[in-house]
């Protein structure tokens, strides 16, 4: 299966920029695998499609704020970095996605924040866009 079989046109204006008012209005879509029909919903109806046998499940985590912008030293070239995960405290590595990668090497070095706070450099190439990176800093 490829990526490029779910690409489709969607119009912008059917795209939720914020949520209802009311929640419990919000739109709900029902796919019935059984009869493969689509039904259009609002939330509150959601009770509907489950019995007593059903178990519910709740996400409540938490998205931590993963994404940084910086510089690369010398060129002053824009970055993005998206943290993936930590891989040792200690040492203040993480595992990155970097954008764009591609003349991101290792030893370069990363600038973040105001007055260049935060720097990071690259230790190791991991795929063609993923980087680990030493944070430099106390603290």
């Amino acid at each position: 299966m490829k990526l490029s079989q779910f690409r489709y046109a969607l119009d912008e204006k059917k795209i939720a920029l914020h949520p209802a008012d009311n929640r419990d209005e919000s739109k709900l879509m029902v796919l019935n695998r059984a009869n493969r029909t689509i039904e259009h919903k609002t939330f509150k109806d959601i009770i509907d499609y489950f019995d007593n046998k059903d178990i519910f499940v709740f996400n409540d985590t938490k998205v931590f704020p993963a994404r940084l912008y910086g510089n690369k030293e010398k060129t002053g070239a824009e970055i993005e970095v998206f943290l993936l995960r930590e891989l040792n405290r200690e040492q203040r590595l993480w595992d990155v996605l970097v954008d764009p990668a591609r003349k991101i090497r290792i030893g370069n070095k990363l600038y973040f924040g105001e007055d260049d706070m935060l720097v990071a450099e690259v230790i190791d190439n991991t795929t063609s866009r993923g980087r680990t990176l030493r944070f430099l800093f106390d603290g």
